[in-house]
């Protein structure tokens, strides 16, 4: 064939970079969002930003009530929330915004670290943490050792993990100490026993079953009325032979075992389950996580309502004086880039305008679909899938997607991401359906009411929801029993 030239015309979608960018917002988090909102003022000098939302939004923990809010601010409805990140007149703003010891000095005692008294505030005590190292080392300090037996138990201090335990045998930690220093096995197994008389009781142990003897043993020493001799002595034995069998709950085979009636091998269970395995997890510092809801559903006049968290919305606007020359530049060399940044710095807002718009309108479609849940909890959760919402919303299944990731919805029973109120459907007997949260709630309640003697099986369960016109195989059972964290009847069952 002789190569020859042909005009077409077609159609075809193009994703322009408004659009890419539109995309892109919607997904993001209210954290990403903010993120994303620093690195577009730090590279855009023409786009600037009248709040902090971070500063000012409302903590609230998983079981919707609110923790904290450092700072009152404007109640906002959604157009006013909105009209804000518009282009703004311009106007005049204010200026923005321990140490350690060798092993090898065995002629001085570990130090226990300092800390710059100078630079803390008078109540930085309040909101200080101490490691589980600096706690026993602390208790070191106050013990009348010599001090090469200080030495070593500041060496097992070391060797200790964050749950208190000594994951380094006694053999490798031998291995550290310095020919010199004439160190045998015997000098750390006394510094051990030196190390787990310490506070938090069971530090130090290098085994599951040797921590809570420890305890256990302390418990002895106390003597307490709630614990007779003879129920210590089961708890003992149970700890040191038959934990597997306490793990599965084998009450029979340790019944038969220990020749112990019931009464103490309930009482001796009940002893083991007030000990701590981790003894040294409640020290040091831990950061919370903190969800801050992009909607609040709220009851107005007999109908649940969807709002838009008015502290999480940035308030954007164009710096007007730079603008201002860009415009009556515009045309002359080298204003070009200017001009490219304005009219990304007004495409921003638009998008970030349109992603909370949106928002908005599938956390309401999601309310009208779901207002039976808000009423009476989640077994009255009804089906749904993205498809629905979308059809309701006029909107691509892959747009709601977006929406729904790592979104949150403040309501009376709790904060729930947006993908809790979507669930796959299950055949009723009456033709109908019904959603998958609603059965694990189901699920759930029928656990809490069982018999703790005589638990529920899955199969039993699989037939109580058949009787209520629920048709679930047993598999389905198990598999949203397990998603409930719920264990199975053999770990239920109790004597």
């Amino acid at each position: 064939m002789k190569p020859s030239l042909q005009l077409k015309l077609s159609q075809h979608l193009a994703l322009t970079p408004q659009l890419q960018q539109s995309i892109r917002l919607l997904q993001l988090s209210t954290l990403e969002l903010n993120q994303e909102i620093d690195q577009a003022l730090a590279d855009n000098p023409l786009l600037e930003r009248d709040d902090d939302p971070l500063a000012t939004a409302m903590r609230v923990g998983s079981d919707g009530a609110i923790l904290e809010k450092s700072a009152p601010s404007e109640s906002l409805n959604a157009e006013q929330g909105a009209g804000q990140m518009t282009e703004a007149n311009g106007s005049e703003h204010g200026e923005d915004m321990g140490g350690d010891f060798s092993v090898a000095d065995w002629g001085s005692a570990p130090s226990t670290g300092s800390s710059d008294d100078e630079d803390a505030g008078p109540l930085a005590w309040a909101s200080t943490h101490s490691s589980l190292a600096q706690h026993l080392d602390a208790q070191l300090a106050t013990t009348q050792v010599s001090v090469r037996d200080r030495v070593l138990v500041g060496l097992l201090i070391e060797a200790l993990d964050e749950d208190g335990y000594l994951t380094s045998t006694l053999e490798e930690i031998l291995e550290m100490c310095p020919p010199e220093a004439d160190v045998d096995i015997d000098d750390l197994t006394t510094a051990l026993r030196l190390l787990q008389s310490f506070d938090p009781p069971g530090v130090g142990a290098r085994t599951p079953a040797e921590c809570l003897l420890i305890q256990l043993d302390l418990l002895g020493r106390q003597a307490t009325p709630s614990c007779s001799e003879q129920v210590l002595a089961y708890a003992k034995s149970i700890v040191s032979e038959h934990l597997p069998l306490l793990a599965n709950r084998d009450f029979a085979k340790l019944r038969r075992l220990l020749e112990a009636s019931d009464d103490d091998l309930r009482t001796a269970h009940q002893v083991i389950r007030g000990l701590n395995p981790r003894p040294g997890v409640g020290f040091g510092a831990q950061t919370t996580d903190y969800v801050v809801p992009d909607i609040f559903v709220r009851r107005l006049k007999g109908r649940w309502v969807a709002q838009l968290n008015p502290d999480i919305m940035p308030r954007l606007r164009v710096n007007q004086l730079y603008a201002s020359i860009v415009k009556r530049d515009r045309g002359k060399e080298g204003q070009a880039p200017w001009s490219a940044r304005l009219q990304e710095a007004r495409w921003l807002i638009r998008n970030i305008q349109q992603r909370f718009d949106t928002i908005l309108r599938v956390a309401q479609a999601i309310v009208d679909r779901q207002h039976n849940f808000f009423t009476h909890g989640a077994i009255a959760m009804r089906p749904l899938v993205l498809r629905e919402i979308a059809s309701t919303v006029s909107l691509h299944e892959s747009t709601v997607s977006r929406v729904t990731a790592s979104k949150y919805m403040a309501t009376p029973l709790g904060v729930f991401e947006l993908k809790y109120f979507f669930g796959s459907h299950v055949a009723t007997e009456t033709g109908g359906a019904a959603s998958s949260t609603a059965i694990r709630a189901l699920i759930k309640q029928l656990i809490g009411a069982e018999d703790p003697k005589d638990p529920l099986s899955d199969s039993r369960i699989a037939e109580l929801l058949g009787e209520q016109g629920i048709v679930v195989a047993r598999r389905t059972v198990a598999k949203y029993r397990e998603a409930l964290k719920i264990p199975p009847v053999a770990m239920r069952k109790v004597l």
